[in-house]
């Protein structure tokens, strides 16, 4: 088992690579594609499983670590490790793979090969962002993640996809030049790519203050556009408007948002309270924002972009409230989504391939016709407007009452406006959707309910949601232990980042 320990990280790497190659090796007859595909997924997150099953809460460091010399000249070193800050993000990402896969069974019905080759080199892309403590590797799979999704965006999309894809590469590649600069000039400066390294030589003061604020800039700004922070989310939309389902579960959010928290808190903590009252604006914005637009569109996949970039401000709102409580609740926020999101989408699709439309206003009376996908549905939109025993609470309360005790009240009521706007749009959409009178489209389209493959994706996130709700302390355990280590400490117990009075302030 310590040999495996050793090598699980590699092997969780290099499997969805060898799937790759073999979907695009061997003939695409009938479903061969897919089922290559699915076994490749499957392994994957069964080893992915390996890692919470021998992870050691409360062991200090990385765990699993691999550090091997690459290339010499520059310095770039095979280094990749978990913590509990990486730990359940890696899981989540083997999850939605399977997932990603039994949504596409159906609604792929050309180019096969291309399709699910990209997408299990999206997949370990995913995969090295979350592992890699080489800037360098950390980069290469940043920049790979992009490449697929663009090229498959630009290849499916539903009417103008080529259009997003360009959006959408512009937008995530460009910040990504100030990010490879900032990179190289602090090796330059420090002669490593190791982010152990770096934390401590930045920590010590081994920099200029001054050139380290435009350092973390161009990594915060690069990690913004992902996330995307309001005014950042030009491309959110056309996105999720035209990328397939497999590739919307995972477009945005989880890279970006998992990147502010290790490589720029991580390791620039002290410009990150710098620039933490600045971000907190805009997320309350972001928040408020992305609720009122998603409340007034008609077509649902672009309502549901508008909520993500709202649900997805305020898990950064936790992240730049600098305190643990509201770390840890970001954390948990970002795989609640992401076990939201998934299902949210499986369904949409279901939709959208049943009734060859997204517009909302074609619809009604559905539960009739669809009642499983109904019951799915609403299980799915209650756990997103954060009703109690359901996953989408806990971040939420976490993230909005360590904002109203260690950030700002003021702050807190205008971010907690998101939970009453998210449920009036998430409702709105389940009673126009699957209640009411029938329309004439739904009347006259003969559709099926969930098949196998979308039971089989649908049922084990139902599942993960109501367990999350009810037992968070399963996974809570190694995400407050990584909260505990030093550096982290020392930018969440530091004074705080907003002027408070003293009745606001609890620390």
């Amino acid at each position: 088992m310590s040999g495996l320990n050793e090598t699980i990280l590699t092997w969780i790497l290099l499997t969805p690579i060898i799937g790759a190659i073999l979907v695009a090796l061997i003939p695409d007859r009938d479903k061969t594609s897919p089922w290559l595909a699915l076994i490749t997924t499957l392994v994957t997150f069964g080893l992915t499983l390996h890692l919470p099953a021998h992870f050691i809460t409360g062991q200090p460091g990385f765990q699993f670590e691999i550090n091997k010399p690459w290339i010499e000249n520059p310095a770039i070193f095979y280094h990749v490790g978990v913590d509990g800050l990486s730990l359940w993000m890696v899981v989540l990402s083997g999850l939605l793979g399977p997932v990603g896969v039994l949504a596409s069974w159906n609604a792929i019905r050309e180019r096969r090969k291309i399709f699910y080759s990209l997408f299990l080199v999206q997949q370990t892309a995913m995969l090295g962002v979350f592992v890699s403590l080489d800037l360098m590797i950390y980069y290469g799979f940043w920049e790979l993640s992009l490449v697929p999704m663009a090229i498959l965006i630009a290849m499916y999309g539903r009417k103008d996809g080529v259009k997003a894809a360009v959006k959408f590469f512009i937008y995530t590649f460009v910040p990504s030049a100030p990010l490879l600069v900032a990179i190289i000039w602090l090796y330059v400066r420090t002669g490593t790519f190791n982010f152990s390294v770096l934390q401590s030589s930045i920590a010590n003061g081994a920099l200029p203050a001054d050139a380290l604020f435009w350092t973390a800039l161009a990594f915060l700004f690069a990690f913004a556009v992902k996330v995307p922070i309001f005014p950042l989310h030009g491309w959110l939309a056309d996105s999720f408007s035209e990328a397939p389902v497999a590739l919307a579960m995972v477009i945005a959010g989880k890279l970006g948002l998992y990147s502010m928290l290790r490589f720029h808190v991580g390791l620039f903590p002290v410009q990150a309270r710098a620039i933490a009252p600045l971000l907190i604006a805009l997320t309350v914005i972001g928040v408020l924002y992305g609720a009122c637009v998603a409340l007034v569109q008609r077509d649902f996949w672009r309502l549901i972009a508008f909520a993500t970039l709202s649900h997805f401000s305020l898990t950064t709102l936790g992240i730049y409230g600098l305190n643990l409580t509201g770390r840890d609740g970001a954390i948990y926020q970002t795989l609640n989504q992401g076990v939201i999101e998934g299902a949210l989408f499986v369904l949409l699709g279901v939709l959208d391939a049943r009734y060859r439309s997204s517009q909302i206003a074609s619809y009604g009376g559905v539960a009739a016709k669809l009642p499983r996908t109904a019951s799915f549905f609403v299980i799915t939109i209650l756990a997103m407007a954060g009703l109690p025993m359901l996953n989408g609470f806990i971040g939420e309360f976490l993230i909005l009452s360590s904002t109203f005790t260690n950030v700002s009240r003021g702050w807190a009521v205008a971010a907690t406006l998101t939970i009453i706007l998210g449920a009036a749009y998430a409702l709105w959409l389940v009673q126009r959707i699957f209640y009411g009178p029938e329309s004439q489209m739904t009347v006259s389209t003969p559709a099926a309910d969930l098949q196998f493959n979308e039971w089989i994706a649908l049922i084990p996130l139902a599942a993960l949601m109501l367990v999350m709700g009810v037992a968070p302390r399963i996974w809570m355990p190694p995400i407050e232990h990584s909260a505990q280590m030093p550096l982290v400490k020392q930018v969440t117990e530091s004074p705080q980042i907003v002027p408070m009075t003293t009745q606001e302030t609890t620390r």
